[in-house]
């Protein structure tokens, strides 16, 4: 769950940036440059390994918790394990989403390695895996191939300007099937589908909507987000990862602590309501959906669909469309039950197991994410 950066603001912000106006202009307009550095830092390395892996940390996560550690030392070989202090217990209790995410980062580690000529091996799990958890164990052995890939350019140019778009798509410009059918046809393994057609988009809007609302009001799922809250420059520096707010905006917010994590837990706050309206203006305005449906729910399944999902992401920038996933009806806590298996009847009504939703639409370009420089990532290189 992401609060709507345009919405937010025109809720929150109306009687901010007079409350700070005697702030220092620097204080309420500075970025955290660092924290967008690995993105200008991509391709910059002679490795073949360390140039793939500095794409890999572009790869959309979950709540972007980067759950991601790499180890170098074998020759030729990337092994990836889990950060297993990056787990979403609450919204995520089994890690599907998590290793969902990681199946992300291998493959925009496999496109990239390709553009500079390298094949790569993927050994999934050669410890085995536990349905119910992840943990310690090697999640993948990656062996580079010089000369063992084609390069697939329609979707790694794309990478730069890949993004998770949460914000309200336009509602008065529709998403054509072909255009839709285009998108799906980019996955690899996996079955996608989707639709445009207004009933459904009536339909899908009414379940999502709804998810959303349940996670937002069950306090131990909301607060897991709110705890990943980064609010202003100084926090996102501090900790390029989670939930971020920046901007001149939420720079005299976190000055003025007119917007904290305590205000947006507190039911009663303006921040509280105004946010919850505002996060369901995104799902609200949908102008489609799309998803993925795996045979069984093994890891190798979750990593298969991450891996599908990073190209649906890249194929859609492609054609100048926004995706934003929309996994709250999706996740496996109590609560959440009958709208699982409401999503399940409709979208896999002939068995398996949705692992991704997404509304799809036409909006705004926004901004890089936040990342953790791949330095950071290495373990034992």
């Amino acid at each position: 769950m992401t609060i709507s950066r345009r919405k937010t603001l025109a809720l929150l912000g109306g009687g901010t940036i007079l409350a700070a106006t005697g702030v220092a202009a620097y204080g309420v307009t500075r970025m955290p440059t660092s924290a967008y550095e690995p993105w200008a830092a991509a391709g910059g390395y002679a490795d073949p390994r360390m140039h793939a892996l500095s794409y890999a940390i572009l790869a959309p996560n979950p709540h972007n918790r980067q759950p991601w550690q790499v180890d170098l030392r074998d020759e030729g070989e990337v092994t990836l394990r889990v950060d297993t202090d990056r787990l979403l217990p609450h919204t995520d209790p089994f890690s599907r989403q998590i290793c969902i995410g990681l199946g992300c980062f291998l493959e925009m580690m496999v496109l990239a390695a390709a553009e500079r000529g390298y094949g790569v091996e993927l050994d999934l799990f050669p410890d085995g895996s536990d349905p119910s958890a992840l943990d310690a164990r090697r999640v993948a052995v990656a062996r580079f191939v010089e000369g063992g890939a084609s390069p697939e350019p329609d979707l790694f140019a794309h990478v730069m300007a890949r993004r998770s778009l949460k914000e309200p798509f336009d509602v008065t410009r529709t998403v054509d099937q072909s255009t839709l059918d285009e998108v799906l046809a980019s996955a690899g393994g996996t079955q996608v589908m989707g639709s445009v057609d207004p009933e459904s988009i009536g339909q899908m809007r009414e379940i999502t909507h709804e998810a959303l609302r349940i996670e937002i009001e069950t306090p131990r799922t909301y607060k897991e987000s709110v705890d990943l809250f980064r609010i202003g420059s100084r926090e996102v520096a501090a900790n390029p990862d989670g939930i971020d707010f920046t901007g001149p905006m939420f720079e005299a917010m976190a000055i003025t602590r007119t917007f904290t994590r305590e205000i947006a837990l507190d039911q009663g706050s303006m921040a509280y309501s105004e946010g919850l309206a505002a996060v369901m203006a995104n799902v609200d305005a949908a102008m489609g959906h799309l998803w993925q449906v795996t045979p069984g729910n093994t890891r190798a399944d979750q990593i298969a669909a991450g891996r599908d999902w990073l190209r649906l992401n890249l194929a859609a920038t492609s054609l100048g469309l926004g995706m934003q996933p929309l996994s709250q009806g999706l996740q496996e806590y109590p609560e959440m039950a009958h709208i699982y298996s409401d999503l399940h009847a409709r979208l896999a009504p002939d068995g398996g197991t949705v692992q991704m939703l997404a509304r799809i639409g036409y909006g705004p370009d926004v901004g890089q994410s936040p990342r953790w420089p791949i330095e950071s990532k290495i373990v034992n290189a």
